[in-house]
């Protein structure tokens, strides 16, 4: 098994981190029930308002692919395109033997 793990940081615009967290965990139920998804956890920043960050494992890169092209993950992208200021991804493979 190839798993991928994303660590996507997630910061809101001003006066919009509410609505940003609002939106991102109406994502974790339908992510968590989709083929070739291992874990997905929604984290809140302790020190940086608005910061958010998934940490998610999938199967492969095609089970990826099929997220990102699911109804509330593309939901998710218009309602939220106005409110993150910056959106870091990261595809990780893990290096321990």
């Amino acid at each position: 098994m190839n798993v991928i793990t994303i660590c996507a940081i997630l910061k809101a615009k001003p006066g919009q981190e509410e609505q940003l967290r609002d939106e991102l965990i109406k994502l974790i139920e339908p992510s968590r029930a989709e083929k070739g998804c291992i874990q997905y956890k929604l984290h809140k920043s302790l020190k940086k308002k608005g910061t958010y960050v998934f940490y998610e494992s999938w199967a492969d890169e095609n089970a990826i692919l099929a997220h990102m092209n699911t109804k509330h993950y593309q939901t998710y992208l218009k309602n939220t395109e106005t409110i993150i200021d910056t959106m870091d991804v990261y595809h990780l493979e893990n290096i321990e033997t």
